[in-house]
């Protein structure tokens, strides 16, 4: 038995079901699950069609690598949402499709980290379980960068000391981030970059919340953005993992892609062909589709922006008789004094 199994944490959602053992809601109210972050509009129905179009690929065995028109569209659509230089990204050597950003969240540091027993893995706190899942599998040690109000729930790299850069292998960001909705800024990615370039260890950006932002006209930067303008458009040590599930209300279909690094993808394609965990034709055609469709995705944002404002206005109203229950109170205490 591989002993880092031990070492794992139950995970948050089988934890979260223990608690709630025994609760039983009330019958005639719509159960509102704030758990596992599944998001509740429809799926667009091309998406759904497309997959039943191309059920006819099962009998075939899908390529790891994915479809050569798989791979342009997800190319494309980076080149055009983060403002990439032209051809920088090239479908043969830049991308992977993957099932889902968490199987390959997860699969990269097992590839990555070298065995060194003073290997570290940084990430965020709170952080996504999978990262320190990750880096225990692969025989590092998680160090956590505390997100607190201090820090504006971000990061704080200049905080970490020199020792610590030295034994960093793999670094884990999420922007926006989970749990706290922060954007690591342009400037920040861009010295954790030239930190990367200088220590040499691999930035594994999650941005799979990429897609949900409130202003139209201010898309969030990314890793890639940030390495283009400093002029590293071969994005050496720059790993970004986007996924279809939030952007295109899609969690089931398992798909997103990993991207960056030649090398680095290279070094992954050769791990995944032993894994054994192509994307089916069918999803790939449907993900095709979503990639290259952004109507759906405007909208999705139209809908998130209704709700933000609906939340916000019942959120408003309940800190508003907060005050009153505690001035009264407070009016309570004075007359009982009198």
């Amino acid at each position: 038995m591989n002993p880092n199994l031990t070492r794992l944490q139950p995970y948050p959602f089988e934890r979260l079901l223990k608690l709630l053992s025994g609760v039983t809601p009330p019958a005639e109210l719509e159960t509102i699950r704030l758990s596992i972050g599944e998001p509740k509009h429809p799926t667009p129905g091309f998406i759904a069609e497309a997959v039943i179009e191309h059920l006819h690929g099962l009998s075939q065995y899908p390529a790891t690598r994915g479809s050569e028109a798989l791979r342009a569209a997800i190319c494309a659509w980076l080149t055009k949402r983060f403002a990439l230089p032209e051809d920088s990204l090239q479908p043969q050597h830049n991308v992977l499709p993957v099932n889902g950003t968490r199987e390959a969240l997860f699969a990269i540091a097992q590839c990555l980290i070298d065995g060194d027993p003073q290997a570290l893995v940084l990430m965020p706190n709170p952080f996504y379980q999978i990262y320190e899942g990750a880096a225990f599998l692969a025989g590092a040690e998680p160090y956590f960068l505390n997100t607190t109000a201090d820090s504006g729930y971000l990061p704080d790299f200049d905080a970490v000391p020199d020792t610590v850069w030295k034994r960093c292998q793999l670094v884990y960001i999420c922007s926006p981030g989970n749990p706290t909705g922060q954007v690591i800024g342009l400037k920040a990615l861009q010295a954790l970059i030239e930190r990367a370039q200088r220590y040499d260890f691999v930035i594994a950006s999650d941005e799979c919340y990429s897609e949900i932002y409130h202003d139209e006209n201010s898309p969030p930067p990314g890793l890639l953005a940030a390495a283009a303008a400093l002029g590293n458009d071969s994005y050496r040590n720059c790993l970004v993992f986007h996924s279809l599930s939030k952007r295109s209300n899609v969690p089931g279909l398992r798909s997103g892609f990993v991207a960056g690094d030649a090398a680095l993808i290279e070094a992954f394609f050769r791990y995944r062909t032993y894994h054994g965990c192509a994307m089916p034709p069918a999803t790939q055609d449907a993900s095709l589709r979503a990639w290259q469709d952004e109507a759906h995705v405007v909208e999705n944002r139209r809908l998130y922006r209704e709700k933000f404002s609906a939340i916000t206005d019942i959120l408003a109203l309940v800190a508003a008789l907060d005050e009153c229950v505690e001035a009264a109170q407070r009016i309570r205490n004075f007359i009982e004094h009198l």
